[in-house]
């Protein structure tokens, strides 16, 4: 029986096998068989199976390189699979790939279609030993890229993107001119806002009690030592005399010296400055600078005369002064309002407010919110089981719950928004303060809160800062070369004591102004070195930093973890906690005298005049004669002829007439012996002083 002859090109295959990829190709289709090989049936030939297999030539099927170079002879265009796949440009001789400033291992396999493994040897040969998941430097990728046939290259992106993202427009507006500065909204889609006013003046003049007179709410009883440390952000609403209610957004700023950064904060994000300045104090250093901040950034400024129900209040002198700064009261014929108030008694709040919302009125504040949103963080800090959240106010455009963002550095999604009563919102308009949960990280104060299109954008935006941010830090300082004239003072740092600490704040605006009131202490003889310094609690983590430096860990408003606790009880690390400033920089400064050594202070008692020389057996002493205070037997003493020292040691013989004596006091004749000296001559000068131990100062 003859066996039915199958040709295998018409044979339909049941189940198609996976064509195995070949290493730099593998995202190369290959043909099929009836596209690069004749449909011309092969000879018959026997084999041991009841259907014969007709297979096509192996020559007829060409060759495939390996280098990934396309099939054709004259390459005119890319397979489409690697240009889909991978996002690769293909220019005809090179497949070019854009890459970011660094891509892990998996990342790059898995954009080429290579085995992990086939990476990690390829870098393994440049020199480059990584895992997995390690990220790999644009320059080793493309020795790593051009080995398979691909070029590598940098992405390159706006710098703008990500920062505001750009009003869609309409199909039927013809395209604008490139504008030189943003657009400014349409009138119709602006609506009134409330004025961002901020509280500010010198340190217990009365800026939180008038704010609590305000919102009715006692915020200075929960402040330590009665003084604001940190900037609150908080919403008021008023009722004027015609019955309509006003909303007002009040900041309330540091008067302490340290707090300059922050008071400066305060002054460019407000509309409105209303500086409080007390009837029976004046002028003072703070409120003054207060001035400067609030007329740089180009603020209204309205002056509130606090505490003028005290005896020794003078509101007269407070306008005389403020007419010396450039603030001429109406009443005295200038622009500046000026409101009497006592924040104790209650008395000129109503007036106070009227004047703000009459101020903001002219002012015309609005906003657009349907804008992209945008806000200032005026504070941010990490709470426990919250992680890290930032008040802010928003700009422009509306922030709801589940919106990306991105914050400075670090990326997010809005879990939550809280008022600055603790309760939570479901969104937060232009002007209002609100907490934001769910930051990935911890901004600086002052920056830009930016709502995001997703999650990708908001990623590749942080991810690329804050690798800007890394390169920054890498960027080793250039080396001071010694030479003949600081070497001595090379030899003198290196010997100096120095105090090291880890500082842990409640909120990054106190541990701004903590690191720079650290930075002015004198460190001429003590160097003071922050090791660490963060927002949150006192960690475990900062005990083992403090164990391994030989360092005291400073806590400024924060709580110890208990871990934290107990290792520093082991390991006898002292942590030190404040809730009060000025009292941590004293602590300081006396911990930084505290490592200096006592030094010994030389105080001329008297002196003595050589009249003549005697030699005994014993030695040589010498007949003096008291001329200037007095002689101790248990101080010391030296020999001075002319303004040459010649001798300084002990007093080892103190004599008047046959007898030891302790003292010889002026006008008295005495006989004295100096240690082992024997060549006094007549005329010598004999200056007997003490030494005493003298703590010393830091400057």
């Amino acid at each position: 029986m003859r066996a039915e002859r199958v040709d295998i090109l018409d044979a339909t295959p049941k189940k198609k096998r996976p064509e195995r990829p070949i290493i730099g190709i593998n995202r190369i289709q290959i043909p099929g068989l009836d596209a690069i090989a004749p449909t011309a049936s092969a000879p018959e030939a026997p084999i041991p199976s009841e259907t014969a297999v007709t297979l096509p030539s192996v020559s007829t099927i060409p060759s495939i390189p390996h280098d990934g170079t396309p099939l054709s002879s004259t390459p005119t265009e890319a397979p489409t699979n690697i240009t889909e796949l991978s996002g690769a440009t293909f220019d005809g001789k090179h497949l070019t790939l854009k890459l970011g400033a660094v891509i892990t291992v998996k990342d790059f396999a898995t954009l080429v279609s290579l085995k992990p493994f086939q990476v990690i040897k390829d870098l393994m040969d440049i020199g480059i030993f990584a895992n997995l998941n390690q990220n790999i430097e644009l320059d080793a990728i493309k020795k790593v890229a051009e080995k398979h046939g691909f070029h590598a290259e940098r992405e390159k992106k706006d710098k703008e993107k990500g920062v505001r993202p750009p009003e869609p427009k309409k199909a039927e507006d013809p395209p604008p001119p490139i504008p030189t500065a943003p657009e400014a909204p349409k009138e119709s889609t602006l609506t009134s806002r409330p004025p961002i006013v901020t509280i500010m003046g010198h340190v217990d003049h009365g800026k939180t009690s008038l704010l609590d007179a305000i919102r009715n709410a006692r915020v200075a009883a929960g402040e330590s030592g009665g003084i604001t440390q940190h900037i609150g952000a908080y919403s008021v609403q008023h009722k004027d005399s015609s019955g309509k209610i006003h909303n007002l957004t009040f900041l309330d700023t540091p008067g302490h010296a340290a707090f300059t950064a922050m008071r400066a904060r305060g002054a460019n994000v407000t509309d409105i400055v209303v500086l409080v300045v007390a009837a029976n104090d004046g002028l003072m250093p703070q409120t003054i600078e207060a001035i400067n901040h609030a007329k740089a950034a180009g603020v209204e400024i309205i002056v509130a005369i606090n505490k003028i129900d005290l005896s020794a209040a003078n509101p007269d002198r407070v306008k005389q002064q403020l007419q010396e700064h450039g603030l001429t009261p109406e009443d005295w014929g200038g622009t500046t309002i000026c409101c009497p108030v006592s924040a104790t008694k209650k008395t000129g709040i109503d007036h106070l407010l009227e004047m703000i919302e009459l101020q903001a009125e002219m002012l015309e504040l609005k906003a657009d919110t349907k804008a992209s949103m945008r806000g200032i963080v005026i504070e941010a800090q990490v709470e426990q089981g919250r992680g890290p959240t930032a008040t802010i106010i928003v700009r422009e455009g509306t922030l709801k719950p589940g919106k990306t963002f991105i914050c400075g550095n670090y990326n997010g999604k809005v879990k939550q928004l809280v008022n600055d009563h603790g309760k939570p919102v479901k969104s937060a308009t232009p002007g209002q303060p609100v907490k934001v949960v769910g930051l990935g990280g911890l901004p600086s104060a002052g920056d830009e809160l930016v709502v995001m299109k997703d999650d990708k954008a908001a990623r590749e935006l942080s991810e690329e800062r804050l690798e800007k941010l890394r390169k920054g830090k890498l960027v080793a300082p250039s080396r001071k070369r010694t030479t003949l004239e600081n070497l001595f003072a090379q030899v003198a740092e290196d010997e100096k004591p120095a105090l090291r600490i880890v500082l842990k704040c409640d909120v990054h605006g106190s541990l701004e102004a903590l690191i720079a009131s650290l930075a002015d202490l004198p460190q001429q003889k003590v160097s003071l070195d922050i090791l660490h310094s963060a927002v949150g609690p006192v960690t475990e983590s900062d005990v083992v930093l403090a164990d391994a430096s030989d360092a005291i860990i400073i806590g400024f408003g924060v709580k110890v973890e208990n871990t934290a606790a107990a290792a520093a009880k082991r390991d006898s690390i002292q942590i030190k906690l404040y809730s009060i400033i000025y009292e941590l920089m004293d602590q300081v400064e006396e911990a930084m005298s505290g490592l200096l050594a006592p030094e010994n202070r030389e105080t001329v008692i008297g002196h003595a005049e050589v009249r003549q020389v005697f030699d005994l057996t014993k030695g040589t002493v010498a007949g003096c004669y008291v001329a200037e205070g007095r002689i101790l037997r248990s101080a010391r003493a030296r020999v001075l002829r002319g303004t040459q020292p010649m001798y300084d040691g002990a007093i080892t013989t103190l004599r008047r007439f046959q007898d030891e004596v302790k003292e010889v006091r002026n006008g008295l004749e005495c006989g004295i012996k100096l240690g082992d000296f024997d060549e006094y001559e007549p005329g010598d000068i004999i200056e007997c002083y003490t030494l005493e131990k003298v703590q010393q100062k830091l400057v």
